[in-house]
C-alpha cells in the first residue's frame, strides 16, 4: 500500500514537472518563467526524495540538498536580475 502511494506521488510530481516545463518554455512573461523554474527545482527535490524512499537508500540526500541550494540561488539571481538588471553589482560603475 505504501509503495503504491509513493508510485502515485511520483506520477503526479512527474506530471506537474511537465506542466512547469511547458510554462518555463511558453512564458508569457519572464517572472512566470522564473517561478516555473523554481517550482521545477522544488519538484525535482521531491522526486529525488521519493526515489530515495523507493530504493531504500540515503545516498541521494546530498543530491537533494545540492539541488535545493542551487534552485534557491538561481531564483534569487533571477529575481535580482529582474529587479535591477544585473546580478553582480560593480562599484566601478558608480
Amino acid at each position: 500500500m505504501f509503495h503504491t502511494a509513493i508510485l502515485i506521488a511520483i506520477l503526479f510530481i512527474a506530471l506537474a514537472m511537465l506542466g512547469f516545463i511547458y510554462r518555463a518554455i511558453k512564458g508569457p512573461t519572464i517572472p512566470d518563467r522564473v517561478i516555473a523554474l523554481d517550482a521545477l527545482g522544488i519538484n525535482l527535490v521531491a522526486l529525488t526524495a521519493l526515489i530515495s524512499i523507493v530504493l531504500d537508500t540515503n545516498a541521494f540526500l546530498e543530491v537533494i540538498l545540492l539541488i535545493g541550494i542551487i534552485a534557491f540561488i538561481g531564483t534569487v539571481a533571477f529575481s535580482k536580475f529582474l529587479e535591477k538588471g544585473e546580478v553582480i553589482e560593480n562599484d566601478r560603475d558608480r
